[in-house]
């Protein structure tokens, strides 16, 4: 009799545990959990959407971060490179700075290879000569809804890294390179 107690026990434990667990990693209420970063882009050259998952606590999740290095592959010639996952928190973090933990991010540029990069600069686009898009440290964003003058102030105010705000092209750069601002 001790035995069969002691599995039912056991079978209710395991069964608060689980529900327990499930009710805080999905809520209905929209909150989000703090143990789970998700990115959701929106790539506006490209057109392609990604939502995921790609660090649950300190463990990034290679598959999915993977996922991201195609998803902000270079545009212009297909190639990638693999991302400073800094960038990658660096996005998340600055959502829930702005208080947008599940929004969705627009993707203006991601990775660049030297010839895209070279391409910009022969064009009058303004762009580094060693751009830390080349390194696969920058991303250059817009947040629908939320002024380009509200995120680049966000992004300053973190102080992970470099912020460049191009008002008239409406979007923030953001790189995870030295601190500085332009």
């Amino acid at each position: 009799m001790r035995l069969k107690n002691f599995l039912c026990a056991g079978v209710v434990a395991g069964l608060t545990l689980f529900a327990g667990s499930s009710m805080h990693a999905a809520s209905g209420d929209g909150s989000v959990n703090p143990e789970q970063y998700r990115l959701r882009l929106y790539h506006l050259h490209t057109g392609e959407r990604i939502d995921v998952v790609y660090r649950i606590g300190n463990q990034y999740l290679p598959d999915a971060v993977a996922e991201l290095d195609r998803f902000l592959r270079d545009h212009r010639t297909g190639d990638e490179k693999d991302y400073d996952v800094k960038e990658f928190d660096l996005l998340h973090d600055l959502m829930a700075r702005l208080g947008h933990p599940n929004g969705e991010i627009d993707i203006v540029c991601g990775y660049r290879t030297p010839w895209s990069n070279n391409y910009l600069r022969e064009h009058g686009h303004g762009v580094a000569l060693h751009s830390q898009h080349m390194e696969a440290k920058a991303i250059d964003i817009r947040i629908p809804g939320v002024p380009t003058a509200q995120v680049r102030d966000a992004a300053l105010s973190m102080q992970r890294g470099g912020v460049g705000y191009y008002a008239s092209s409406d979007f923030v750069h953001v790189d995870v390179g030295r601190v500085r601002r332009w």
